[in-house]
């Protein structure tokens, strides 16, 4: 619309030009209310406040070889020591770890959508990227290294970003569970390995 507004009124001052002997500051005129008009909008583009951006990284050490434990880290996988993680896959079907898989995860009443943008297991590497309802954006990176005596060090970083100036307190909330997190995933993994461990022991 504004490009169709610089056209009709470019064409205006022309035509009534010709008919005026104050041209010139018809142009200056046109010219000042133009640059005001382009101005004022782009400033309505700009956020009225500064959007919140937090970074927290954790790390810990999960009981078992490096191969053991970097497939718990796929979507699908995760279901098996996280009871409270059900992703609902959108690619692929049926649902199985892989570089790109999409999805969908419930946060309380909202519904994220998870992009899966690194999955190379043998180099310890898996990221995602979600969005939840246009209000935040999310990144977890983890990265997985041999560690001595069969064991895996497992480092985690959340990056989060609002989207919004009214998501800024939602950021800063869950940034703050993203501070416990690391201990969290310690005691959920390694119970689930522990117990991998009794049900081999037993057969």
């Amino acid at each position: 619309m504004r490009k169709q507004w610089l056209v009709v009124s470019g064409q205006w001052l022309e035509n009534n030009a010709r008919h005026s002997s104050h041209r010139s500051l018809y142009i200056m005129l046109g010219g000042a209310l133009m640059i005001a008009m382009a101005g004022t909008s782009l400033l309505a583009q700009e956020p009225t406040s500064a959007l919140a951006h937090t970074r927290t990284e954790f790390g810990f050490t999960a009981n078992a070889p490096f191969e053991q434990v970097a497939p718990l880290f796929g979507a699908n996988e995760e279901r098996q020591w996280s009871p409270d993680w059900n992703p609902q896959f959108l690619h692929p079907q049926p649902a199985h770890d892989q570089a790109g898989m999409v999805f969908k995860v419930m946060h309380g009443q909202h519904t994220a959508i998870w992009v899966n943008t690194a999955f190379d297991l043998a180099a310890g590497h898996i990221q995602y990227v979600y969005v939840l309802q246009d209000a935040m954006a999310t990144t977890i990176d983890i990265h997985l290294m041999r560690e001595a005596g069969q064991k895996t060090g497992v480092f985690v970083v959340y990056e989060r970003t609002a989207l919004i100036p009214e998501a800024n307190e939602h950021v800063q909330h869950f940034a703050k569970g993203d501070e416990t997190a690391g201990k969290e995933w310690e005691a959920a993994i390694n119970t689930y390995l522990t117990t991998l461990r009794a049900r081999s022991d037993n057969k």
